[in-house]
């Protein structure tokens, strides 16, 4: 069942707004739209890209109804506490996930996503943190530093890495979603990452091949804090 047909299962609609992060996944602020609820934007940690218990506690109000947690990246999102936040304020939480990669696949991922762990220079890495999947292996690129995180990409690109930016526009600055609201983290993620590639087929060579092209950059960038 998907995101909207749950909310209105669970007697979501008009008149209800549901908290939600902005940071990508615009085909969630549309089922919510769908149900007829109001999407509500919430910051999000800036570790973990998925929604900041504590910002989604500021954001609720008498009309909240729900809160939709998205799981970012292979990084899943502080459920518990959120469902804690949920029964205090007598709220629905769902969660959207995303596809599942074998477990093989998995530890590949892992085992890839370690070896640029311990040879990027220059870039933020991700924190791992328990359960991290890797769907994606987002780094930071300092948005004061030279070059910024789309030279960045272009550079490396040149030098043959494949590489793409995972969220180019947060939902709240979308037309149909716009909102005059403070997201500080979602703003400076959108500006400052970049997903590298740790698929399963990259070889040893095509990693080290990575981790040179990012790290022949590294002294034209700030160094990352």
């Amino acid at each position: 069942m998907g995101t909207a047909a749950l909310l209105r299962a669970a007697g979501v609609g008009v008149g209800d707004e549901v908290v939600m992060p902005a940071f990508g996944n615009v085909e969630v602020a549309e089922a919510v739209a769908m149900a007829g609820a109001l999407p509500v934007f919430a910051d999000i940690d800036p570790a973990t890209y998925c929604l900041d218990p504590a910002a989604v506690e500021a954001a609720v109000t008498r009309r909240t109804a729900a809160v939709v947690a998205v799981h970012r990246f292979g990084r899943p999102a502080d459920v518990g506490q959120l469902h804690a936040l949920g029964r205090r304020h007598g709220l629905l939480v769902l969660e959207h996930g995303e596809s599942e990669a074998p477990y093989d696949e998995i530890a590949q991922r892992r085992e890839r996503a370690a070896f640029l762990d311990t040879k990027l220079r220059g870039v933020r890495t991700p924190e791992g943190g328990a359960g991290h999947t890797y769907q994606q292996y987002v780094v930071r690129v300092p948005g004061n530093g030279r070059p910024d995180r789309d030279a960045f990409a272009r550079a490396i690109r040149a030098r043959g890495v494949e590489c793409r930016v995972p969220v180019k526009t947060p939902v709240h600055r979308l037309p149909e979603f716009r909102r005059c609201v403070s997201l500080p983290e979602t703003e400076r993620a959108a500006d400052e990452t970049l997903a590298l590639p740790v698929d399963a087929s990259l070889t040893r060579r095509d990693m080290q091949r990575i981790a040179s092209a990012c790290n022949a950059l590294g002294g034209l960038l700030q160094p990352a804090l």
